[in-house]
Order: C-alpha cells, then structure tokens, then sequence
C-alpha cells in the first residue's frame, strides 16, 4: 500500500496493485475520467512527488511533471494536485 495525498486536502492508501483512479474509485471517490486506457487526458493531473509505474501506453499529450492516473501505479507515497473527483453520492 502507498499513501496517495490528493490536493493537499485529503489521503488515502493506494494498492499497489491497482491503478491510481481504480484506487481513488474504491477510497470512495468518483474520478474524472472517459477513456480508462490513457487516450483521453480527462484524468489528467500533476505529480508533485513520489513516483509511478505506466501499466499502458498514455496516448493523451502529458506534460514533465503530469501523468494519467487512469494508467498509473504507485511506486511509492505519491503527493498529487489537480486531481478533478466528486466523492461518491449515498445511496437511501
């Protein structure tokens, strides 16, 4: 498991077997994202620290310090920013 610091505002625990927005899907969260495969860029969002493993071929344009969590894993604590995510709606 790595820490994974989203906006400065909130944390959770990335399995490192999953991707990045898989992660955030089951912290509760409900990413912005189109594609699941790197094509899109919706998912876009900027790595201040820590590192990642590409699990596919990212074909939206990134630039140095961006990735596609959408085809990322955490390699180690992770510290991102302009993450686009709504938590989850509760169901009655």
């Amino acid at each position: 498991m790595a820490s994974l610091k989203i906006n400065k505002i909130l944390t959770i625990e990335s399995n490192t077997s999953n991707t990045l927005l898989e992660s955030m899907e089951h912290a509760g969260l409900q990413p912005e994202y189109n594609c699941r495969d790197g094509h899109c860029g919706a998912c876009r969002c900027t790595l201040i620290s820590g590192e990642v493993e590409y699990v596919g071929f990212a074909m939206a344009y990134t630039q140095g310090n961006e990735i596609l969590p959408c085809v990322c894993k955490a390699k180690s604590a992770l510290e991102l920013e302009n993450v686009k995510y709504f938590p989850k709606a509760k169901r009655a």
